[in-house]
């Protein structure tokens, strides 16, 4: 079962730091997302696949948006 992965900001993605198809660990920075000047990593919940994102760099997002799935 994918799990999904939010931002925790609003902002714009402005790296995506993981590639689909890489294994991660639990709290591993998948995308920095840039909200008010700031860099904010998002990290993953849990160690997993990486399945897909569902955003490309430099699209805006919402606060608790999705932005990924991890299997």
């Amino acid at each position: 079962m994918a799990v999904k992965v939010a931002s925790d900001v609003s902002g714009s993605v402005w790296k995506l730091v993981a590639q689909p198809g890489d294994q991660i660990e639990a709290e591993a920075e998948i995308a920095i997302i840039e909200s008010m000047k700031m860099e904010i990593p998002v990290l993953a919940p849990r160690a997993g696949k990486l399945a897909r994102f569902l955003v490309a760099e430099g699209e805006a997002v919402a606060e608790g948006q999705a932005i990924a799935e991890i299997d």
